[in-house]
């Protein structure tokens, strides 16, 4: 929440409720990963912010654990909008912006996207929270790309076939026939 701005002679304040609970990112990162139940709350958390943005016809295009803050209580707080935009009149827009590992398919190859990569960007992050790690990686990023153009991505042992059905659902290549975009919605 925004409280209030200050200003100096040459800075601009800005400030923020506080976030007692921490940053997605190093609570994850301390854990490795984390369980179903704890998975499943902030991903619903998620559909929901989408849900509500996508109803505003807004795209969020950065999701990744380190947007990700939490309340005293634990609740999920989405920051950083940096990335974010308003589709135009056809539900679409075209402009590159995103995390290298988190991009959708459509976004690298250059194509107008919409809702769908908010889509695409919730089954990294879930995959990231199962797994410890985005399901496509390379310290190379046209190598990175490729894999995700490709859309091949090893499932680890221990997610459930629920788990990994529902990531599948949501990291599928065809923007139209992923989860999320098809009738619907969240």
């Amino acid at each position: 929440q925004f409280a209030a701005t200050f200003k100096d002679a040459t800075n601009l304040y800005f400030l923020m409720e506080l976030a007692l609970g921490g940053e997605l990112f190093t609570i994850l990162r301390s854990h490795t990963f984390f369980d179903n139940a704890t998975a499943k709350f902030y991903v619903a958390s998620v559909v929901l912010v989408f849900e509500y943005m996508h109803e505003k016809n807004i795209v969020y295009r950065d999701l990744k654990p380190e947007n990700v803050l939490l309340d005293a209580q634990g609740y999920l707080k989405l920051t950083d909008f940096g990335f974010a935009t308003e589709l135009g009149p056809d539900g679409r827009t075209f402009t590159l912006c995103g995390t290298p590992a988190y991009l959708a398919p459509e976004i690298i190859a250059g194509r107008a996207h919409g809702k769908g990569v908010d889509w695409w960007t919730l089954g990294v992050f879930m995959y990231e929270l199962l797994a410890g790690g985005p399901p496509f990686q390379s310290n190379d990023t046209m190598a990175l790309y490729k894999k995700i153009a490709e859309g091949k991505y090893d499932i680890p042992l221990h997610l459930t076939e629920d788990a990994t059905d529902l990531i599948g659902a949501l990291l599928t290549l065809k923007p139209t026939r992923r989860l999320g975009v098809i009738r619907g919605g969240a």
